[in-house]
């Protein structure tokens, strides 16, 4: 009986361990998983940006207006899901993690139509030339994580479609944007 008991203490000390999953970095830079409370892990989604350029009709009529530019990504929803009253933090894998994440990571909000998501990146006005940044970045606390990512949290987790863009301040060349997407709700 004793040694029954000593066999079921040690199993009971041991089984938490057993399950216990070690988070680490994605694989390539520019990828982004969301890490849920228990430590389990999800890609996020990936996808190519489309950008729209469009004129407002009064630039045609008068030549003063504004010129706005939107990043547009097919299907209105991600079929990534997190739970606004979750603690899930997300990890970016950038080129290293000596740059102020600030600068080169934005979560922002997207603007949902019944087959794509849009956020408007920038507006130009024709007649003063002043270009005001549109993107509704959502704010968040970011520590280095690993030995090139950064792991984010949210500052609030408000409902909706979000994207997540890394820049490089490195990058010279012509590759795709990939914006990773995730639904709040």
């Amino acid at each position: 009986m004793k040694k029954l008991f000593s066999v079921i203490v040690l199993l009971m000390f041991l089984c938490p361990f057993v399950n216990a999953q070690k988070v680490t970095e994605p694989e390539f830079v520019g990828e982004c998983v969301a890490v849920n409370p228990d430590s389990s892990t999800i890609a996020l989604e990936k996808s190519t940006i489309k950008l729209q350029t469009k004129n407002g009709a009064s630039v045609y009529l008068t030549g003063i207006g504004s010129v706005k530019t939107k990043i547009k990504v097919d299907w209105a929803h991600s079929p990534v899901i997190l739970k606004s009253n979750d603690d899930f933090k997300i990890i970016v894998k950038a080129v290293d993690n000596n740059t102020d994440p600030i600068a080169i990571i934005s979560v922002f909000k997207f603007d949902v139509s019944s087959n794509s998501r849009k956020a408007e990146l920038a507006s130009v006005s024709t007649f003063g030339g002043s270009t005001e940044n549109k993107l509704k970045r959502l704010s968040y606390t970011a520590k280095k994580f690993g030995t090139s990512s950064y792991i984010l949290t949210l500052t609030q987790k408000p409902v909706g479609e979000y994207g997540i863009i890394i820049r490089n301040p490195n990058n010279r060349d012509e590759k795709n944007v990939i914006v990773s997407c995730f639904s709040i709700q």
